[in-house]
């Protein structure tokens, strides 16, 4: 697939007020500064679609972006915000759950995770949350390019490991780099392949 069209539609601050249009939508969300923005930005080939920042907490809305006219990126705030108030922190939680939980033309989340760091616990209780309430999701480490084949691939075996402690059998993980644009054609397939799916048993 090849994205040819790439347009922010607009915020949301809670699921009601999101595109009533029933296109196939797929959430991208993680910890602050997991580099969320800069893969959607590689994703479309947009550099500026999705505003990137250094600062936690940039992303407060349900950000929508149609694609070629017929599938959704959203964009959710993250979670694991060392720098706001509880109070924030809470409201952002509220957003995403209510997204998350409610949302029907979900078709799949896209769960970031920076590939430099080990398993880290709201990373594997945000996992877990997802498997218990039946969303479908995609394990997606970013920043590859940050580390050699070997040092990616020891990280990527500590978190199947430690995942496998609760799972039965591992999601579908995909690797990526904004910079160098690895796992852009693996993402984008997958979303060619379940927008097939879905088409086929409307």
């Amino acid at each position: 697939m090849q994205v040819k069209s790439a347009e922010f539609v607009k915020s949301s601050s809670e699921t009601s007020q999101c595109p009533n249009d029933n296109l196939p939508e797929y959430a991208f969300i993680g910890r602050s500064n997991v580099g969320k923005s800069s893969l959607i930005n590689m994703l479309t080939d947009r550099k500026g679609l999705a505003k990137t920042s250094g600062t936690p907490g940039k992303t407060q809305l349900i950000n929508h972006f149609i694609i070629d006219d017929s599938w959704y990126i959203v964009d959710l705030p993250g979670y694991g915000y060392a720098k706001v108030s509880k109070k924030l922190r809470k409201e952002f939680n509220k957003i995403i759950t209510n997204y998350l939980i409610n949302r029907e033309n979900l078709a799949c989340v896209f769960m970031l995770i920076d590939a430099r760091h080990e398993p880290l616990k709201n990373d594997l209780e945000f996992i877990t949350w997802l498997g218990e309430n039946g969303v479908p999701f995609v394990l997606t480490f970013t920043k590859a390019d940050k580390l050699s084949s070997s040092e990616l691939n020891k990280n990527l075996m500590v978190y199947k490991s430690k995942l496998l402690q609760q799972w039965e059998s591992l999601p579908l993980i995909i690797t990526t780099s904004s910079t160098s644009r690895i796992g852009k054609e693996e993402i984008l397939n997958f979303v060619a392949n379940t927008n097939a799916s879905i088409d086929s048993i409307k």
